[in-house]
Protein backbone atom coordinates (compact mmCIF):
# COMPACT_ATOMS: atom_id res chain seq x y z
CA UNK A 1 0.00 0.00 0.00
CA UNK A 2 1.13 3.63 -0.40
CA UNK A 3 -0.37 7.47 -0.66
CA UNK A 4 -0.92 9.60 -3.12
CA UNK A 5 1.24 12.88 -3.29
CA UNK A 6 0.44 15.97 -4.58
CA UNK A 7 2.56 19.05 -5.56
CA UNK A 8 1.75 22.47 -7.03
CA UNK A 9 3.24 24.37 -9.54
CA UNK A 10 6.16 26.37 -7.26
CA UNK A 11 7.79 23.11 -6.25
CA UNK A 12 9.43 19.97 -7.68
CA UNK A 13 8.36 16.30 -5.82
CA UNK A 14 11.53 13.71 -5.90
CA UNK A 15 9.59 9.90 -5.25
CA UNK A 16 12.74 7.36 -5.13
CA UNK A 17 13.28 3.71 -4.08
CA UNK A 18 10.32 1.17 -5.01
CA UNK A 19 10.12 -2.76 -5.02
CA UNK A 20 12.95 -5.45 -5.78
CA UNK A 21 15.77 -2.51 -5.16
CA UNK A 22 14.61 -0.13 -7.98
CA UNK A 23 17.04 3.07 -8.82
CA UNK A 24 14.41 4.32 -10.96
CA UNK A 25 13.51 8.37 -9.32
CA UNK A 26 10.02 9.90 -10.88
CA UNK A 27 10.11 13.80 -10.62
CA UNK A 28 7.42 15.61 -10.90
CA UNK A 29 5.97 19.40 -10.14
CA UNK A 30 2.42 20.79 -10.74
CA UNK A 31 1.07 17.11 -10.41
CA UNK A 32 0.83 13.72 -8.37
CA UNK A 33 2.95 10.62 -8.06
CA UNK A 34 2.05 7.37 -6.06
CA UNK A 35 4.87 6.39 -2.87
CA UNK A 36 4.65 2.94 -1.31
CA UNK A 37 4.88 3.02 2.10
CA UNK A 38 8.42 2.42 3.99
CA UNK A 39 10.00 1.23 0.48
CA UNK A 40 9.58 4.85 -1.13
CA UNK A 41 10.98 8.43 -0.11
CA UNK A 42 9.70 11.55 -1.34
CA UNK A 43 11.42 14.69 -0.96
CA UNK A 44 10.63 18.32 -2.27
CA UNK A 45 12.62 21.13 -3.87
CA UNK A 46 11.61 24.49 -4.60
CA UNK A 47 11.40 25.83 -7.54
CA UNK A 48 10.75 29.54 -6.39
CA UNK A 49 12.75 32.60 -8.36
CA UNK A 50 15.53 33.19 -5.65
CA UNK A 51 16.56 36.67 -5.78
CA UNK A 52 20.84 37.41 -5.45
CA UNK A 53 22.69 40.47 -4.47
CA UNK A 54 26.26 39.70 -5.97
CA UNK A 55 29.17 42.28 -4.60
CA UNK A 56 32.76 42.55 -5.11
CA UNK A 57 34.49 44.84 -2.97
CA UNK A 58 37.75 46.85 -4.08
CA UNK A 59 38.30 44.79 -7.87
CA UNK A 60 40.99 45.96 -9.31
CA UNK A 61 40.24 46.29 -12.98
CA UNK A 62 42.23 46.46 -16.16
CA UNK A 63 43.66 49.97 -15.31
CA UNK A 64 44.56 48.90 -11.76
CA UNK A 65 41.43 51.36 -10.17
CA UNK A 66 39.41 49.02 -7.17
CA UNK A 67 35.79 49.15 -7.80
CA UNK A 68 32.86 47.93 -5.68
CA UNK A 69 30.21 46.60 -7.69
CA UNK A 70 26.69 45.38 -6.60
CA UNK A 71 24.33 43.66 -8.90
CA UNK A 72 20.89 42.32 -8.94
CA UNK A 73 20.15 38.44 -10.45
CA UNK A 74 17.08 36.37 -10.61
CA UNK A 75 17.51 32.70 -10.66
CA UNK A 76 15.20 29.60 -10.19
CA UNK A 77 15.77 25.60 -10.69
CA UNK A 78 14.91 24.75 -14.12
CA UNK A 79 12.05 22.08 -15.17
CA UNK A 80 13.57 20.46 -18.14
CA UNK A 81 13.85 16.65 -16.87
CA UNK A 82 17.66 16.17 -17.48
CA UNK A 83 18.24 19.75 -15.07
CA UNK A 84 16.24 18.91 -12.75
CA UNK A 85 17.90 15.47 -11.93
CA UNK A 86 20.83 17.22 -11.77
CA UNK A 87 19.88 20.16 -9.69
CA UNK A 88 18.14 17.24 -7.12
CA UNK A 89 21.57 15.67 -7.30
CA UNK A 90 23.13 18.92 -6.26
CA UNK A 91 20.59 20.63 -3.74
CA UNK A 92 18.21 18.21 -2.98
CA UNK A 93 17.85 18.07 1.10
CA UNK A 94 19.05 21.48 1.25
CA UNK A 95 16.81 24.94 1.63
CA UNK A 96 16.64 28.13 -0.15
CA UNK A 97 19.31 29.84 1.57
CA UNK A 98 21.81 27.04 0.50
CA UNK A 99 21.09 26.78 -2.74
CA UNK A 100 21.10 30.76 -2.93
CA UNK A 101 24.94 30.80 -1.08
CA UNK A 102 26.08 28.41 -3.33
CA UNK A 103 25.14 30.54 -6.84
CA UNK A 104 26.20 34.08 -4.98
CA UNK A 105 29.39 32.51 -4.67
CA UNK A 106 29.47 31.49 -8.33
CA UNK A 107 28.11 34.74 -9.51
CA UNK A 108 30.44 36.93 -7.65
CA UNK A 109 33.59 34.43 -8.55
CA UNK A 110 32.55 35.16 -12.06
CA UNK A 111 31.46 39.10 -11.41
CA UNK A 112 35.13 39.50 -10.41
CA UNK A 113 36.79 37.51 -12.77
CA UNK A 114 35.30 39.76 -15.69
CA UNK A 115 36.08 43.08 -13.77
CA UNK A 116 39.37 42.19 -13.68
CA UNK A 117 39.21 42.12 -17.98
CA UNK A 118 37.53 45.72 -18.69
CA UNK A 119 38.78 48.94 -17.94
CA UNK A 120 36.64 51.24 -15.77
CA UNK A 121 35.05 53.43 -18.53
CA UNK A 122 33.86 50.49 -20.30
CA UNK A 123 32.51 49.17 -16.53
CA UNK A 124 30.58 52.83 -15.99
CA UNK A 125 29.34 54.04 -19.14
CA UNK A 126 27.84 50.72 -20.53
CA UNK A 127 26.35 48.60 -17.64
CA UNK A 128 24.46 46.56 -19.61
CA UNK A 129 27.09 45.14 -21.79
CA UNK A 130 28.68 44.64 -18.73
CA UNK A 131 26.29 42.76 -17.46
CA UNK A 132 25.62 40.73 -20.37
CA UNK A 133 28.91 39.49 -20.30
CA UNK A 134 28.82 38.29 -16.68
CA UNK A 135 25.65 36.59 -17.57
CA UNK A 136 27.03 35.00 -20.70
CA UNK A 137 30.27 33.71 -18.44
CA UNK A 138 27.91 32.18 -15.62
CA UNK A 139 25.35 31.09 -17.27
CA UNK A 140 27.17 27.83 -18.22
CA UNK A 141 28.29 26.85 -14.50
CA UNK A 142 25.45 27.57 -12.85
CA UNK A 143 23.28 25.68 -15.60
CA UNK A 144 25.88 22.72 -14.70
CA UNK A 145 23.94 22.70 -11.33
CA UNK A 146 20.59 22.96 -12.74
CA UNK A 147 20.17 26.46 -12.05
CA UNK A 148 19.12 29.19 -14.55
CA UNK A 149 20.14 32.85 -14.84
CA UNK A 150 16.72 34.86 -15.53
CA UNK A 151 18.35 38.24 -15.22
CA UNK A 152 21.23 39.86 -14.22
CA UNK A 153 21.90 43.38 -13.75
CA UNK A 154 24.29 46.29 -12.59
CA UNK A 155 23.00 47.80 -9.41
CA UNK A 156 25.76 50.16 -8.64
CA UNK A 157 29.37 50.84 -9.19
CA UNK A 158 31.74 53.08 -7.40
CA UNK A 159 35.43 53.27 -5.82
CA UNK A 160 37.14 54.65 -2.26
CA UNK A 161 39.75 57.10 -4.12
CA UNK A 162 37.04 59.27 -6.01
CA UNK A 163 38.37 58.02 -9.46
CA UNK A 164 34.83 57.98 -10.96
CA UNK A 165 33.81 61.17 -9.96
CA UNK A 166 37.37 62.88 -11.32
CA UNK A 167 36.11 60.57 -14.45
CA UNK A 168 33.09 62.58 -14.59
CA UNK A 169 34.62 66.16 -13.30
CA UNK A 170 36.80 65.80 -16.12
CA UNK A 171 33.80 64.72 -18.35
CA UNK A 172 31.69 67.63 -16.86
CA UNK A 173 35.01 69.73 -17.75
CA UNK A 174 35.29 68.59 -21.43
CA UNK A 175 31.12 69.28 -22.01
CA UNK A 176 31.56 72.57 -20.25
CA UNK A 177 34.53 73.64 -22.77
CA UNK A 178 32.93 72.09 -25.79
CA UNK A 179 29.41 73.97 -24.44
CA UNK A 180 31.31 76.91 -24.11
CA UNK A 181 33.11 76.77 -27.82
CA UNK A 182 29.99 75.96 -28.83
CA UNK A 183 28.10 79.23 -27.06
CA UNK A 184 30.84 81.28 -28.70
CA UNK A 185 30.78 80.25 -32.28
CA UNK A 186 27.01 80.26 -32.12
CA UNK A 187 27.35 84.28 -31.18
CA UNK A 188 29.97 84.19 -33.65
CA UNK A 189 27.52 83.00 -36.48
CA UNK A 190 24.38 84.49 -35.13
CA UNK A 191 26.46 88.19 -35.65
CA UNK A 192 27.18 86.82 -39.51
CA UNK A 193 23.69 85.57 -39.91
CA UNK A 194 22.33 89.04 -38.29
CA UNK A 195 23.97 91.08 -40.89
CA UNK A 196 22.96 88.84 -43.56
CA UNK A 197 19.76 88.98 -42.45
CA UNK A 198 19.86 92.66 -42.09
CA UNK A 199 21.10 93.20 -45.21
CA UNK A 200 18.72 90.39 -47.13
CA UNK A 201 15.77 92.41 -45.21
CA UNK A 202 17.16 95.62 -46.59
CA UNK A 203 17.13 94.34 -49.75
CA UNK A 204 13.75 92.83 -49.41
CA UNK A 205 12.42 96.60 -48.44
CA UNK A 206 13.68 97.97 -51.51
CA UNK A 207 11.50 95.57 -53.66
CA UNK A 208 9.11 95.70 -51.63
CA UNK A 209 8.96 99.52 -51.33
CA UNK A 210 9.36 98.85 -55.21
CA UNK A 211 6.67 97.01 -56.16
CA UNK A 212 4.62 98.78 -53.73
CA UNK A 213 4.97 102.19 -55.81
CA UNK A 214 4.10 100.38 -59.12
CA UNK A 215 1.31 98.83 -57.13
CA UNK A 216 -0.39 101.97 -56.16
CA UNK A 217 0.73 103.11 -59.64
CA UNK A 218 -1.36 100.67 -61.44
CA UNK A 219 -3.99 100.31 -58.58
CA UNK A 220 -5.16 104.19 -59.62
CA UNK A 221 -5.42 103.55 -62.86
CA UNK A 222 -7.05 100.14 -62.48
CA UNK A 223 -9.38 102.29 -59.98
CA UNK A 224 -10.23 104.82 -62.49
CA UNK A 225 -10.84 102.34 -65.54
CA UNK A 226 -12.93 100.38 -62.61
CA UNK A 227 -14.76 103.83 -61.58
CA UNK A 228 -15.52 104.54 -65.37
CA UNK A 229 -17.11 100.88 -65.56
CA UNK A 230 -19.06 101.30 -62.72
CA UNK A 231 -20.67 104.39 -63.91
CA UNK A 232 -21.67 102.82 -67.15
CA UNK A 233 -22.68 99.96 -65.38
CA UNK A 234 -24.63 101.66 -63.00
CA UNK A 235 -26.78 103.73 -65.17
CA UNK A 236 -27.06 100.29 -67.65
CA UNK A 237 -28.14 99.09 -63.93
CA UNK A 238 -30.62 101.94 -63.38
CA UNK A 239 -32.02 101.78 -66.90
CA UNK A 240 -32.40 98.02 -66.30
CA UNK A 241 -33.95 98.42 -63.38
CA UNK A 242 -36.66 100.96 -64.26
CA UNK A 243 -37.58 98.41 -67.40
CA UNK A 244 -37.63 95.71 -65.36
CA UNK A 245 -40.12 97.78 -62.47
CA UNK A 246 -42.26 98.81 -65.46
CA UNK A 247 -42.51 95.08 -66.27
CA UNK A 248 -43.05 93.90 -62.96
CA UNK A 249 -45.44 97.18 -62.32
CA UNK A 250 -47.45 95.75 -66.10
CA UNK A 251 -47.32 92.50 -64.90
CA UNK A 252 -48.50 93.10 -61.79
CA UNK A 253 -51.82 94.85 -63.23
CA UNK A 254 -52.14 92.15 -65.20
CA UNK A 255 -52.26 89.82 -62.44
CA UNK A 256 -54.54 92.07 -60.74
CA UNK A 257 -57.48 91.73 -63.61
CA UNK A 258 -56.73 88.27 -63.91
CA UNK A 259 -57.37 87.91 -59.94
CA UNK A 260 -60.62 90.11 -60.27
CA UNK A 261 -61.88 88.34 -63.30
CA UNK A 262 -61.02 85.04 -60.77
CA UNK A 263 -63.12 86.65 -58.05
CA UNK A 264 -66.04 88.02 -60.33
CA UNK A 265 -66.37 84.59 -61.70
CA UNK A 266 -66.13 83.29 -58.09
CA UNK A 267 -69.11 85.97 -57.30
CA UNK A 268 -70.98 84.95 -60.13
CA UNK A 269 -70.69 81.48 -59.08
CA UNK A 270 -71.45 82.18 -55.41
CA UNK A 271 -74.86 84.45 -56.72
CA UNK A 272 -75.82 81.36 -58.35
CA UNK A 273 -75.32 79.43 -55.49
CA UNK A 274 -77.43 81.86 -53.23
CA UNK A 275 -80.13 81.65 -55.74
CA UNK A 276 -80.14 77.90 -55.44
CA UNK A 277 -80.24 77.89 -52.11
CA UNK A 278 -82.82 80.53 -51.69
CA UNK A 279 -85.10 78.61 -54.40
CA UNK A 280 -84.59 75.71 -52.00
CA UNK A 281 -84.85 77.66 -49.31
CA UNK A 282 -88.82 78.58 -50.35
CA UNK A 283 -89.13 75.16 -51.77
CA UNK A 284 -88.31 73.65 -48.17
CA UNK A 285 -90.02 76.79 -46.18
CA UNK A 286 -93.28 77.76 -48.50
CA UNK A 287 -93.94 75.34 -51.46
CA UNK A 288 -93.75 71.77 -49.71
CA UNK A 289 -95.48 73.43 -46.50
CA UNK A 290 -98.54 74.46 -48.65
CA UNK A 291 -98.39 71.16 -50.89
CA UNK A 292 -98.33 69.04 -47.69
CA UNK A 293 -101.46 71.48 -46.06
CA UNK A 294 -102.88 71.39 -50.05
CA UNK A 295 -102.44 67.26 -49.25
CA UNK A 296 -104.01 67.33 -45.56
CA UNK A 297 -106.91 69.00 -46.06
CA UNK A 298 -107.59 66.93 -49.61
CA UNK A 299 -107.08 63.84 -46.91
CA UNK A 300 -109.24 65.49 -44.33
CA UNK A 301 -111.80 65.98 -47.51
CA UNK A 302 -111.67 62.40 -48.65
CA UNK A 303 -111.87 61.31 -45.04
CA UNK A 304 -115.09 63.25 -44.29
CA UNK A 305 -116.51 62.31 -47.73
CA UNK A 306 -116.15 58.77 -46.85
CA UNK A 307 -117.10 59.29 -43.77
CA UNK A 308 -120.32 60.85 -44.73
CA UNK A 309 -121.08 57.87 -47.18
CA UNK A 310 -120.34 55.37 -44.28
CA UNK A 311 -122.81 57.24 -42.69
CA UNK A 312 -125.34 57.48 -45.23
CA UNK A 313 -124.64 53.88 -45.69
CA UNK A 314 -125.45 53.27 -42.16
CA UNK A 315 -128.14 55.17 -41.68
CA UNK A 316 -129.93 53.93 -44.68
CA UNK A 317 -129.26 50.26 -43.38
CA UNK A 318 -130.39 51.35 -40.01
CA UNK A 319 -133.63 52.59 -41.75
CA UNK A 320 -134.23 49.44 -43.25
CA UNK A 321 -133.29 46.97 -40.72
CA UNK A 322 -136.09 49.42 -38.50
CA UNK A 323 -138.36 48.44 -41.59
CA UNK A 324 -137.71 45.31 -41.78
CA UNK A 325 -138.20 45.09 -38.06
CA UNK A 326 -141.44 46.77 -37.92
CA UNK A 327 -142.67 44.81 -40.86
CA UNK A 328 -141.52 41.59 -38.57
CA UNK A 329 -143.45 43.25 -35.54
CA UNK A 330 -146.34 44.23 -37.59
CA UNK A 331 -147.10 40.50 -39.81
CA UNK A 332 -146.50 38.92 -36.01
CA UNK A 333 -149.12 41.52 -34.81
CA UNK A 334 -151.34 40.67 -37.94
CA UNK A 335 -150.79 36.95 -37.11
CA UNK A 336 -151.17 37.11 -33.22
CA UNK A 337 -154.32 38.96 -34.11
CA UNK A 338 -156.02 36.42 -36.85
CA UNK A 339 -155.31 33.30 -34.04
CA UNK A 340 -157.07 35.65 -31.46
CA UNK A 341 -159.90 35.65 -34.22
CA UNK A 342 -159.93 32.22 -34.93
CA UNK A 343 -159.84 31.31 -30.74
CA UNK A 344 -162.30 33.45 -30.09
CA UNK A 345 -164.91 32.03 -32.95
CA UNK A 346 -163.94 28.53 -31.89
CA UNK A 347 -165.43 29.05 -28.38
CA UNK A 348 -167.91 31.01 -29.23
CA UNK A 349 -169.08 28.15 -31.77
CA UNK A 350 -169.02 25.78 -28.19
CA UNK A 351 -165.83 24.07 -28.70
CA UNK A 352 -164.26 24.06 -25.31
CA UNK A 353 -161.66 21.39 -25.81
CA UNK A 354 -160.59 23.03 -28.85
CA UNK A 355 -159.36 26.11 -26.75
CA UNK A 356 -156.11 24.95 -25.39
CA UNK A 357 -155.10 23.83 -29.23
CA UNK A 358 -156.25 26.96 -30.34
CA UNK A 359 -154.51 28.90 -28.18
CA UNK A 360 -151.11 26.92 -27.91
CA UNK A 361 -148.63 28.64 -29.62
CA UNK A 362 -147.11 26.30 -31.68
CA UNK A 363 -150.81 26.54 -33.35
CA UNK A 364 -151.21 29.95 -33.97
CA UNK A 365 -148.12 30.61 -34.85
CA UNK A 366 -149.32 28.11 -37.61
Amino acid sequence: MGNCHTVGPNEALVVSGGCCGSDYKQYVFGGWAWAWWCISDTQRISLEIMTLQPRCEDVETAEGVALTVTGVAQVKIMTEKELLAVACEQFLGKNVQDIKNVVLQTLEGHLRSILGTLTVEQIYQDRDQFAKLVREVAAPDVGRMGIEILSFTIKDVYDKVDYLSSLGKTQTAVVQRDADIGVAEAERDAGIREAECKKEMLDVKFMADTKIADSKRAFELQKSAFSEEVNIKTAEAQLAYELQGAREQQKIRQEEIEIEVVQRKKQIAVEAQEILRTDKELIATVRRPAEAEAHRIQQIAEGEKVKQVLLAQAEAEKIRKIGEAEAAVIEAMGKAEKNLIYCIIKIGLGQPGMMAHACNPSTLGG
